[in-house]
This record gives structure tokens, C-alpha cells and sequence, in this order.
């Protein structure tokens, strides 16, 4: 995304989301573990929270320049011993540092040649990525906590379109579909799409395919949250949330392999 006043929203939505949840938790639930190993609700918020505080004035000079997320630990030790109110309230005042830089982001910003942790790209590329962490952990919390989120929109197009960036790397390293074959992912919604995949050489994006080997169906917030590594694809298929039809040995294999990162 190259409008900065559409990126500057979606991570605002990002704020905001977590702020809603934030202000309603209790301390069991603070403690509560989120699908995150080892991490509990509240750690998944000071991950959030102290990245942020990490990228506030920060600008690449160029994409060599390494965000000081050495930062990271020492300011995740200073709010350790915060009570969960005034922890909130911390965050929220990161949040807010943040929304100041925001709201001074230009077009040529986005533009900057920029450090991610996927390599070398612009800042407006980080800044997806960011969306599609902040996506995923809210997620992390609010599904093991029972809370419902707003699953569809700009935010969820762009935690998709990280998961599209690397499919033909899911399709072709995890899952190992085999050199001739294709798969169409056919995801029912919030969001509805079609990404189909064919195995030439090496695994690629297609617009589309006639006949694949096999087609697996999902709703679009169970495919993300796979790939990223955080449900059991085996309670999801038991549960009839996935499925597949044609080679029903690479379906399987498919459904149970999507995770690519975590």
C-alpha cells in the first residue's frame, strides 16, 4: 500500500484493537496463555507494545539501518513490575507516541529503503508487516480468551497478502506438492478468494488452474492463523472448519502443513 493515510489507518485499527481488549481484561485473564508458546496475554501485549516504543521517531536511513530492537528487552524489564492498570496505560501512551508519528507520514516515507525482518524492503512494506503482527496476535489473545474480533477489512487483506508473498514457499517447501500437481486454497470468507497454486518447477501463484490435484477450503481467518503457525490444523480438520476434495493423501498433507511461520 502506497497511500499513507490508508497504511496509517489500518495500524491505528491495530492500536485500537488492542487497547478494547486491553481495557476489559481482568488479572486472570492478563495471566491466561495465549496461543503464543510461553507467552501469556500480557507478555503478547508488551511484545506489541515495546516494538512499537522501539519504532517511535525511528525513520530507515537506509536499509542496512537495523531498528534498535536491542531496546527491546531493557524496555520490556521496565514495565515488568507494573501493575496491569498502569501497564495498560503504558502502552496506551506508546500507542499514542506512535499515532503522533503517524500522523506526520508522507507518501515518500513509505518509499524509504527500509530493514524487516523478512530482509530488506520499504518502510511502508515494514509497516504491512507490522499489520499483519499485530493481526495475528490479537489472536493470539483474544481466541484463547474467547472474545470475538472483527475479522474482515484493510487490516486482514494485509495479513493475508504476507501469507500470499511467501504461498508458493508453503506450497512448495511445507506442504511438497509434487512437480506437475496444483492446489486451489478456495477461502470462504471474511474474506473470499481464490489463490491458486501450480507446481512448474518450482511452486508458483497463478491466476488460476483447470482441474486441480486438489482443492482445500477454509474460512480466510483459520488459513491465516495456520500459516502463522498458531492452531492445530488436526482440531481444525476434525472439526470440519477444513477440507479438501480431490487427492485426498495431498489434501491432507496440505491442510496439516501450511504453517510457515510462527
Amino acid at each position: 500500500m502506497t497511500d499513507p493515510s490508508g497504511l496509517r489507518s489500518c495500524v491505528e485499527q491495530c492500536y485500537d484493537a488492542i487497547e478494547s481488549v486491553t481495557a476489559r481484561l481482568d488479572s486472570a485473564q492478563w495471566r491466561t496463555q495465549s496461543l503464543c508458546p510461553d507467552w501469556t496475554v500480557r507478555d503478547v501485549v508488551a511484545h506489541l507494545g515495546m516494538m512499537e516504543r522501539v519504532m517511535t521517531g525511528w525513520l530507515p536511513a537506509s536499509a542496512a539501518e537495523l531498528a534498535p530492537v536491542d531496546r527491546i528487552g531493557p524496555y520490556e524489564q521496565e514495565v515488568a513490575a507494573l501493575d496491569d492498570r498502569a501497564f495498560a496505560s503504558r502502552i496506551g501512551e506508546i500507542f499514542a507516541a506512535r499515532r503522533a508519528d503517524l500522523a506526520r507520514l508522507t507518501a515518500a516515507d513509505l518509499t524509504l529503503p527500509s530493514w524487516t525482518p523478512i530482509g530488506p524492503k520499504t518502510y511502508g512494506q515494514f509497516l504491512e508487516i507490522r499489520i499483519f503482527d499485530f493481526w495475528v496476535h490479537e489472536r493470539d489473545i483474544t481466541t484463547p480468551l474467547g472474545l470475538t474480533t472483527s475479522d474482515g477489512g484493510m487490516r486482514a487483506e494485509i495479513a493475508l497478502g504476507q501469507v500470499e508473498t511467501s504461498i508458493g514457499y508453503i506450497v512448495g517447501k511445507k506442504i511438497g506438492l509434487p512437480d506437475g500437481k496444483s492446489i486451489v486454497f478456495h477461502l470462504t470468507g471474511p474474506i473470499t478468494r481464490d489463490i491458486s497454486v501450480l507446481v512448474d518447477g518450482r511452486a508458483k501463484q497463478i491466476d488460476s488452474v483447470a482441474n486441480p490435484t486438489v482443492e482445500l477450503t477454509t474460512d480466510s481467518t483459520t488459513f491465516i492463523q495456520l500459516a502463522a503457525g498458531r492452531i492445530d490444523p488436526g482440531a481444525q480438520i476434525d472439526a470440519g472448519v477444513v477440507t479438501w476434495t480431490g487427492d485426498a493423501d495431498l489434501g491432507d498433507r496440505a491442510a496439516r502443513n501450511l504453517r510457515f511461520t510462527i
